[in-house]
């Protein structure tokens, strides 16, 4: 064995770091002249270490204090710039490409460096034969350690997974079996994967999908199924549950979920980029408290809440590549985040900027934040079909969601508050409310749609006042078989009312403008709206827009305009007054909800909107001279 001395940066320029989140800065550790690979972690005896695939060997580093990280030894293996590294008890086993066969090294003297080590070349069936592999995995469960990507000296293994059993003595493997698999092409390769409790989760790397096998029986572990992943080249796995999560070493890459909870009928449920647009390049993923814990190569890592697996979402993230980004195999390898302080491991394969090869080793405390969910269903209002493809934007952060074929959408961020969000599709009439987000809590924002249906294009309409007149303007591109328009007008939201016909051009390629006058309006909200009669006698209905016609000054404001339990309605007039508020349903029935009170000058009155159904609702507010009428929605 020999020692390697290196050299501990103990800072970065903050400018560099201004872009991670959730995330603090502890320390690095550099590797002159040498390239990392991935990197694992072990704790005992109230100790914390590193255990880094550097390309000279096993560098076991002292994290205890992560401000000041120290190696204690690097055991000289093949020279390689792959390395992976699994523990079982106080046992590492250490697999590379550049040959070696299995390191096994007993960790039970540490911190001290006199460690016992040797490395395994195969028993049994296989004695002598096993020469390298690409990453391993040990089934904690039952005791077995799993090899990936190897390559036997007769050349008859074609990179299957490999079994060897830890239970009799873990410093010594014994071989007992393989994944014998006949999938056409590179299928059999498997290039890493996932095992617990005899069930594993191999990523066939070169054909682009995963397989579910019951190992069981050892001597021949039985295929159970395979699913395709989104970019065709199955790097890792890893199980949370009845969740799976694997990421496709590719350009513009995916951290991808499935529920495995029917094998023969595995669903993806979600999928999430680490910097969209950027074409970055997942690499390993693991799971610790529903948080997934990923190296994205020049993003560096990522923190991603999984607890709700249909929609995760990104709560934080450590560039440790800064001023590189994009596709590109530079960057993070690996992350460990299991240590007991919680703090985390990364491995960068080479420091930017260096041309000579300085790995670098991380340390970093990660600050773990739930994020903010919104979910619902959009619908037609006139049909209760749930629409595809309709839009749901939230305005300020600009983060978009697209409903599914069952109308539903799922979306969520890391930013609290209260926001606007937009709902669209073509052909509906968009909607705009407000939510409020919280860290860890669904908020759930179901829409109805009202289609615009004008077998014109209408291309504007508005509605203003002139004195107690309103003005109603609007302008089509052009109709086809266009009768004319029925103004409609609500005075008070209970129903609506025809106020007059404008004959339409019936069939006109061209723009064309149109008016209409309502007069001697009283004070108050009023709605107007457009019934598109076509030659048929079909008809279909416009956008409603809202018009207020003054007098004396009084208001009144229902908030929030979007309820669950309780909502506030906020009153105020010049003079003092009798107020009398009642609310109606959609249909214009009154619910029980009403109330009588004098105001000088202001009041704020508590509704328990709790009470009623879900549905859109008005709250109509008088005086003796005066009417206000206040739309609102309970959930």
């Amino acid at each position: 064995m020999r020692f390697l001395f290196l050299f501990f940066l103990p800072v970065l320029a903050p400018a560099l770091r201004a872009q991670n989140v959730n995330v603090d800065f502890r320390s690095i550790l550099s590797y002159p002249g040498q390239n990392l690979a991935n990197v694992w972690g072990y704790a005992a005896g109230g100790n914390e270490y590193a255990l880094v695939g550097a390309k000279n060997g096993l560098s076991i580093v002292d994290v205890t204090n992560p401000d000041n990280p120290s190696q204690i030894i690097q055991i000289t293996g093949p020279s390689s710039d792959w390395h992976e590294i699994k523990t079982y008890q106080h046992y590492a086993y250490v697999v590379s490409e550049g040959g070696g066969g299995v390191l096994v090294v007993d960790l039970a003297n540490l911190p001290g460096s006199n460690l016992t080590y040797h490395s395994y070349f195969g028993d049994a069936a296989i004695n002598g034969l096993l020469t390298k592999a690409h990453a391993l995995h040990v089934d904690e469960t039952k005791g077995y350690l799993y090899v990936y990507g190897s390559q036997l000296s007769n050349n008859s293994n074609g990179g299957r997974a490999l079994i060897f059993d830890l239970n009799a003595d873990p410093y010594n493997p014994h071989y007992v079996g393989k994944f014998n698999s006949s999938f056409s092409g590179n299928g059999n390769y498997v290039h890493d994967g996932f095992v617990d409790n005899d069930i594993m989760y191999s990523a066939h790397v070169y054909s682009g999908f995963f397989s579910i096998v019951n190992t069981s029986n050892k001597s021949n572990p039985t295929l159970i199924t395979t699913q395709s992943t989104p970019g065709l080249f199955t790097h890792n796995t890893w199980r949370s549950g009845n969740t799976l999560f694997t990421t496709d070493e590719v350009s513009n890459s995916f951290l991808t979920a499935y529920d495995i909870s029917n094998t023969a009928n595995i669903t993806l449920l979600d999928k999430i980029q680490s910097n969209p647009g950027s074409s970055s390049i997942v690499h390993n993923t693991h799971i610790i408290n529903d948080y997934a814990v990923t190296s994205w190569y020049r993003d560096g890592f990522t923190i991603v809440d999984v607890s709700r697996p249909a929609n995760m979402v990104q709560t934080g993230n450590y560039d440790t590549y800064p001023n590189g980004s994009g596709s590109g195999f530079q960057g993070c390898w690996g992350v460990y985040p299991y240590l007991p302080s919680g703090n985390i491991l990364a491995s960068v394969i080479n420091a930017e900027g260096v041309a000579n090869g300085t790995g670098e080793l991380w340390v970093l405390t990660p600050n773990y934040v739930r994020g903010c969910y919104l979910e619902g269903q959009i619908t037609d209002i006139s049909t209760g079909f749930p629409l595809n493809g309709a839009q749901v934007k939230i305005i300020a952060t600009n983060l978009t969601e697209t409903s599914g074929a069952t109308g539903l959408y799922k979306m969520g961020q890391l930013q609290n508050g209260s926001f606007t969000v937009l709902v669209s599709k073509t052909g509906y009439v968009p909607y705009s409310t407000s939510v409020s987000l919280s860290n860890g809590v669904l908020t759930t924002l179901n829409v109805a749609l009202s289609p615009i249906g004008l077998p014109v294009e209408l291309t504007s309409f508005t509605v203003e006042a002139l004195d107690h007149d309103a003005l109603l303007h609007w302008e089509t591109a052009s109709e086809t078989h266009n009768t004319g328009f029925e103004v409609q007008h609500s005075a008070f939201a209970k129903t609506w009312e025809k106020e007059g016909f404008v004959a339409g051009t019936g069939d006109i390629g061209a723009s064309v403008e149109y008016s209409f006058r309502v007069p001697a309006l009283p004070p108050g909200t009023h709605f107007f709206r457009l019934n598109q009669v076509d030659a048929d006698g079909s008809s279909a209905l416009s956008p409603v827009r809202a018009l207020e016609i003054g007098g004396e000054s009084f208001q009144a404001v229902f908030r929030p305009n979007v309820v669950d339990d309780a909502g506030e309605l906020y009153v105020f007039a010049q003079k003092s007054a009798k107020v009398r508020v009642e609310i109606f349903d959609a249909a214009g029935a009154p619910t029980d909800l009403n109330w009588e009170f004098e105001i000088n000058r202001e009041a704020v009155l508590p509704v328990e909107t709790g009470r009623l159904p879900a549905g859109i609702y008005f709250a109509v507010v008088h005086t003796e001279q005066e009417r206000k009428v206040i739309p609102f929605v309970k959930n």
